[in-house]
């Protein structure tokens, strides 16, 4: 174990997205440091994590419900903003484009609106998840890329306005991580050879690889830690 088993007991976390992929290895890690978690999303929780966690359903997208689920925390030391969408090929069409955004950019600004007051009450963090396309382009997924350029600039915006009350405010960027958003890639020899090419450490990611990443945002160990974009990438983005 990477870190001490009792380093985040105390704390309380919300995690949205939360149900597989990046956001339920990021549950299940906290949860494993004795944070009690807060696991929402949409679809069934990961089978793994559910005993460990109380789930929510949330959509990102209804204000009213986020600041309802936010309403039932007492408590908020870290909020892990995961919930996020692509529809590769249909994002040109200027409907799908804004359903995307809805979710990973506008979501992450609503759950760290509603989560503010009480996460400056605990002088907590927030941990967003940018991209990789939030340093690149994406010709198949102008949505996707758009708004996680977004949640990279919206990163470093919060960690000024949000300084005063003593709120950390980071995000990871993943490279290419082995989860279901993913899956269609991984199977397909011819796209997912490129990609392993091009990152010098040779293999896809896995969700404990960008929990770790996290759980170092959100110890005191990050104390002095604000509007960091911090890639999880395997050396793809320097390659």
């Amino acid at each position: 174990m990477t870190f001490l088993p009792d380093l985040l007991k105390g704390k309380t976390a919300i995690v949205t997205g939360a149900t597989s992929g990046i956001g339920a290895g990021i549950a299940g890690h906290l949860a494993s440091l004795g944070a009690t978690v807060y696991a929402a999303g949409l679809g069934e929780m990961q089978a793994d994590i559910a005993p460990h966690v109380t789930a929510y359903a949330l959509d990102v997208t209804d204000a009213a419900a986020v600041e309802a689920f936010v309403d039932k925390v007492p408590d908020i030391d870290i909020l892990i903003n995961c919930a996020g969408i692509i529809k590769r090929g249909d994002e040109h069409r200027p409907e799908v484009f804004e359903q995307v955004l809805n979710v990973n950019l506008f979501g992450t600004m609503r759950l760290c609106a509603a989560a503010r007051p009480k996460l400056g009450q605990r002088q907590g963090c927030i941990v967003n998840t940018a991209s990789m396309l939030s340093f690149f382009g994406g010709g198949l997924v102008p949505g996707y890329a758009a708004s996680k350029g977004g949640v990279a600039q919206l990163t470093k915006s919060l960690a000024i306005a949000y300084a005063p009350e003593g709120i950390r405010v980071n995000a990871v960027a993943p490279g290419w991580i082995a989860t279901p958003l993913t899956q269609a890639l991984q199977d397909d020899p011819a796209r997912a050879k490129p990609i392993l090419d091009r990152t010098p450490l040779g293999r896809w990611g896995r969700p404990q690889d960008v929990a770790e990443a996290v759980t170092f945002l959100c110890s005191p160990a990050a104390a002095f830690i604000t509007g960091v974009i911090l890639p999880v990438d395997g050396g793809y983005l320097v390659a």
